[in-house]
């Protein structure tokens, strides 16, 4: 039987195929290196959550103890809290990521000077390529107590001043509104995208019967875009125990351990400062655990609900 014309035997399919893409796979090579050495390598360390850990005997030569640091653990005065804490921060985090961002591009959608609509998409999505290491110092600069910014208004309406990052009430809101107007230009570029997706004329037909603005994005605008909401609130179960170690190291005190503490800073502190590593990495391995879980149940629940699969 002739072979048909145009036909590539599968051999040679795949050995064109690799050839054509080899320089994007050279590309790859250094974050997959990268990410073997400093992701794959380390995870020898587990082993560490099972002993008594001791640096000078190293992890050869340290004793197995069982599940003993993972109910030592569990007996610490202060997880519940730092367990409540990360949830609060991380959840409420979650929904002002939602709500702002789908907000935002609602209503900038609405502008009709392009000029306009691109300079506040890149003023509001530039702090998002800000590290916290930078942000925190402007922070602490702007809810400085004595002469801060937002200080200073407060007093003209004759409020007295708040110690924003000193007080324990206060901290944990503060983290989820400063993470929120960092993050929310990224989500509002994504549903931005998603509106101009949107068909037209379906609000030319919906003007010729009737519809006002608000019938217009209950009935068009939100159906339409609803899919990318979905989407992204599904992805972000799997980082619900991420409430933020690098904003949080960077703006928190002992005067809030209280109510600013959360899973990634109790680690630390934990394995760094009171170099109890067998305990903070069996708290980093519980956190991984459950981690790993939330995301495979996100990516399933994404996969049936919008049809959305990496593999």
């Amino acid at each position: 039987m002739k072979q048909k014309q145009g036909h590539i035997p599968h051999k040679k399919l795949n050995r064109y195929v690799l050839k054509t893409q080899l320089t994007y796979h050279g590309l790859m090579l250094p974050a997959c290196i990268f990410l073997i050495l400093f992701s794959y390598v380390p995870m020898f360390g587990i082993i560490m959550a099972f002993q008594d850990y001791t640096p000078a005997l190293g992890i050869t030569g340290s004793s197995f103890v069982g599940f003993e640091n993972f109910v030592r653990l569990f007996t610490l005065d202060n997880i519940q809290q730092i367990m409540f804490n990360t949830l609060y921060i991380s959840i409420m985090k979650i929904i002002l990521g939602l709500l702002v961002p789908i907000i935002f591009a609602l209503l900038l959608n609405e502008v009709r000077n392009r000029l306009f609509v691109r300079s506040v998409q890149t003023i509001v999505y530039l702090p998002y390529f800000l590290s916290w290491v930078i942000l925190a110092g402007v922070f602490i600069e702007i809810l400085n107590p004595t002469n801060g910014l937002v200080n200073n208004v407060l007093n003209i309406f004759g409020i007295d001043s708040i110690f924003f990052l000193g007080d324990k009430n206060w901290f944990p809101n503060v983290m989820i509104i400063t993470d929120t107007w960092k993050s929310f230009g990224f989500g509002t570029i994504v549903y931005l995208a998603a509106l101009t997706s949107i068909d037209p004329s379906l609000y030319e037909a919906a003007k010729v019967d009737g519809a006002n603005y608000y019938q217009q994005m209950r009935h068009i605008t939100l159906p339409g875009i609803i899919n990318i909401v979905v989407l992204m609130t599904v992805l972000s179960i799997g980082s619900i125990l991420d409430a933020g170690f690098d904003q949080i190291y960077n703006l928190y005190n002992p005067v809030v351990y209280s109510t600013g503490d959360i899973l990634d800073t109790f680690v630390y502190r934990l394995g760094i400062k009171d170099m109890l590593f067998s305990i903070s990495t069996a708290v980093s391995l519980i956190k991984s655990i459950v981690s790993f879980v939330l995301i495979v149940i996100s990516y399933r629940l994404a996969y049936r609900l919008t049809e959305y699969k990496i593999f």
